[in-house]
């Protein structure tokens, strides 16, 4: 006799995981996607100086077959201070000691903490214990809200700020599984779960067809990345730069 749970597995646990269509945030879809959970990707039109990595967000949706793709839309140029949303000089050349220096302007003022504010409303509707984001602590740029501190506080507030958190419903775990891995690590991490990077957007100043320009901080890291697996990146990067 077939067992009936053969029949009727168990569905999937829901999870809302925040994909910018970057590197980072594919390899974090597709590590809960083999953890058994359900993705439902959250994305944000900020205001940010280029779509293109909207653009991305959508083939990775597509191409890792998660279970929703929504796109926020939220203005932060409203208050600018960054070189991703004002009319600021996005940081080109810089080597690692340099990136590894202060915080730049390429930080937008918490957008982390809005981010997960919306992740957190979504899981709450979801009944979702689980938001992936794909910050870390090693090879990034100095943003305050990539550190394991921040991310401990917002998952803390986060459960004493929903109906389902005080209810007892619900208790919120914010997965940052990327935190102490490098670039190299990360990346492969993501080939084991066959993640398609071509899909992928990373550059803080693309051109109009999104290529990138391979000269700011995010290009460096990401082309860094992949030298360190000893592969090329397969992103169309511009003839003058090297890989």
């Amino acid at each position: 006799m077939i067992s009936s749970r053969k029949n009727n597995p168990e569905p999937k646990k829901p999870a809302v995981v925040l994909l910018s269509g970057g590197l980072d945030s594919a390899t974090v879809a597709a590590i809960a996607a083999s953890e058994g959970f359900e993705v439902n990707a959250l994305s944000f039109a900020y205001g940010q100086r280029h779509s293109f990595e909207l653009e991305a967000a959508k083939r990775l949706a597509r191409g890792l077959g998660l279970a929703q793709h929504r796109i926020a839309t939220i203005d932060l140029r409203v208050f600018g201070g960054s070189a991703l949303t004002d009319d600021i000089d996005v940081p080109k050349g810089r080597d690692s000691a340099e990136i590894e220096h202060g915080i730049p302007v390429t930080y937008v003022p918490a957008r982390n903490t809005i981010f997960l504010s919306f992740a957190l409303a979504w899981a709450e509707v979801l009944g979702a214990s689980d938001v992936f984001i794909g910050v870390n602590a090693l090879d990034y740029s100095g943003y305050p809200d990539c550190r394991p501190e921040f991310i401990r506080a917002f998952e803390t507030m986060a459960n004493l700020a929903t109906k389902a958190g005080v209810e007892e419903r619900q208790k919120l775990i914010i997965h940052s599984p990327l935190m102490q891995l490098t670039k190299a690590q990360i990346i492969r991490k993501g080939l084991e779960l066959g993640v398609d990077y071509a899909l992928t957007s990373s550059c803080y100043d693309p051109a109009p067809d999104g290529k990138p320009c391979g000269q700011c901080d995010s290009c460096f890291l990401r082309r860094k990345g992949f030298r360190e697996n000893g592969i090329d990146d397969p992103l169309p990067y511009p003839d003058a730069v090297r890989r």
